[in-house]
């Protein structure tokens, strides 16, 4: 059957198409959009503390309660399905790199009509830094939610690497190689919008997961609110009081403490966990504060970043909470996963829906980035890719483009974005602005580096690129043990930014 399309009121309706099978797998269902994910939220306990006092020592040493801060804030978007990345909206191109032009056969397998060529005055979009095509669904999603002061601090690159069709087996997540560098919240080292291992429906390497980072499920703002729970304490009193209290409570601690103690650790650890909840009933006795519904840069407002309207779609109340907890702080990484990318139905209209509204959240994230004068480093992935034949779609949605029709894992890509509120980042050399390339055909080539065909490479390349825009590529081999980026030589080939923040800071 066919996809209905979507609805009339804007929203993005689940559908099914003639070829792949009725869905049997909770991925499957995820991936053309017909279910979301269940979780729940877990906090931290003192009693969690002193299960690992080790591994809680090392976390909190001189009660540093904002581990990791100072880190640049790291979004990615997880478009479950097989979204279409090179070409259609991102510019890829050959060796000499995105704008080195394929034959017209590659872009029509890419999505592009000969009328639209990227070659032709008007079909190229470098508001970004990083090279669109001037009708991309993903930018014009971006355009729509961002200033231009906005996106001339924005810069990016493509990354041409293959990965396998409507599977979540790929390991494409690499948030826990972000925590691993130092990154991490107030609140949450890692968040996601789905109740999986990695936050999202693809993998995280295995090499990188540490049980003790499983992301917290961020899904909806009430999720993000309930990140923290002071008791009855703040409702009882008032924000102050109750913080006074705290405090008073943790000197009469610490005083029985240095007597009672054994060892320095466990007073170490002991104090800490006073510290600790001192400072969030003193900053989110209110947890209203994480409420993204009540952040006028976000909705509410004007000159808000949704309209109310907006906000009533799920897909823009993830990318609020979590976006919200992340560039604030609260949280040190977060995924945003989106079903229903698998939109080969023998149209164009739905893909260019749906990547219209995934630009739109992406967009989103920069611009609060942009509003709060925060960094931000935003990775886009998806589980393969989809080709065309050259078929018009020329309905209203279809807007003259290939129609997408079947799964194809040798056209698919990913891309990073990176916002700095001091300018526009730098990359490390004029051709990095594509990693890897795509061949004439509009194949892309899987020799060219080393992550062109292995997505556990892929992912420790953007751990290598946060640690790039640290000024820490030295650190890489103590924050991934074992890595398989090869070389020195071969990991400076695949670093694509220059520094933005200096090395500790």
């Amino acid at each position: 059957m066919s996809n209905p399309g979507d609805d009339a009121g804007g929203g993005l309706v689940p559908f099914r198409h003639e070829n792949h099978r009725r869905p049997r797998t909770r991925r499957e269902f995820l991936a053309q959009g017909l279910i979301s994910g269940l979780g729940f939220v877990v906090g931290p306990s003192l009693f969690s503390l002193l299960a690992a006092p080790r591994s809680a020592r090392a976390q909190m040493v001189q009660c540093n309660l904002s581990a990791g801060a100072g880190r640049i804030p790291f979004l990615c978007f997880d478009l479950a399905g097989g979204a279409n990345v090179a070409g259609s909206n991102v510019l890829v191109g050959g060796p000499g790199g995105a704008l080195d032009p394929l034959s017209g056969d590659g872009y029509k397998q890419l999505g592009l009509p000969p009328s639209m060529l990227p070659s032709l005055q008007g079909q190229t979009n470098l508001e970004l830094g990083l090279p669109f095509h001037a009708d991309s669904a993903f930018l014009r999603g971006i355009l729509s939610k961002t200033s231009p002061t906005t996106r001339a601090n924005v810069n990016g690159t493509v990354i041409c690497a293959r990965s396998e069709n409507d599977t979540g087996n790929n390991p494409h997540n690499p948030t826990y190689g972000i925590a691993r560098s130092g990154s991490a919240g107030e609140l949450a080292v890692l968040v996601g919008t789905e109740s999986s291992v990695s936050g999202g429906n693809s993998q995280a390497p295995m090499a990188m997961i540490d049980a003790t980072l499983r992301p917290t499920k961020v899904e909806r703002p009430t999720d993000a609110t309930g990140l923290v729970d002071t008791g009855k304490l703040v409702s009882l009193l008032n924000q102050a009081d109750a913080t006074a209290v705290m405090r008073t409570v943790e000197q009469l601690a610490d005083q029985k403490l240095t007597h009672m103690s054994e060892t320095q650790s466990v007073e170490d650890l002991m104090h800490c966990s006073y510290v600790e909840t001192t400072y969030l009933v003193s900053t989110f006795g209110d947890p209203t504060v994480l409420d993204p519904r009540l952040d006028t840069d976000i909705v509410g407002a004007a000159n808000s970043i949704f309209t109310s309207a907006e906000f009533d779609r799920s897909m823009f109340q993830k990318t609020a909470s979590v976006m919200k907890l992340v560039v604030n702080g609260s949280a040190g990484a977060g995924t945003i996963e989106s079903g229903g990318y698998d939109y080969h139905d023998s149209t164009r209209a739905t893909g260019e829906r749906r990547d219209f509204e995934a630009g739109q959240a992406m967009g989103a994230a920069l611009e609060y980035a942009a509003r709060r004068g925060k960094q931000l480093m935003l990775y886009v992935f998806s589980d393969g890719s989809v080709n065309s034949t050259g078929e018009i779609d020329n309905s209203v949605d279809g807007r003259g483009k290939g129609i997408w029709k079947a799964d194809d894992s040798n056209t698919a890509a990913a891309f990073i974005l990176v916002y700095n509120p001091a300018g526009r980042p730098l990359l490390s050399r004029p051709t990095a602005g594509q990693l890897g390339y795509f061949r004439s055909n509009g194949d892309l080539e899987t020799g060219a580096t080393r992550i062109s065909n292995n997505v556990t490479l892929l992912a420790q390349a953007i751990v290598l690129n946060y640690l790039a825009l640290h000024d820490e590529v030295g650190r890489l081999a103590q924050v991934l043990p074992g890595h398989g980026l090869g070389s020195a030589a071969e990991i400076d080939s695949l670093v694509a930014f220059a520094p933005i923040r200096a090395a500790g800071t």
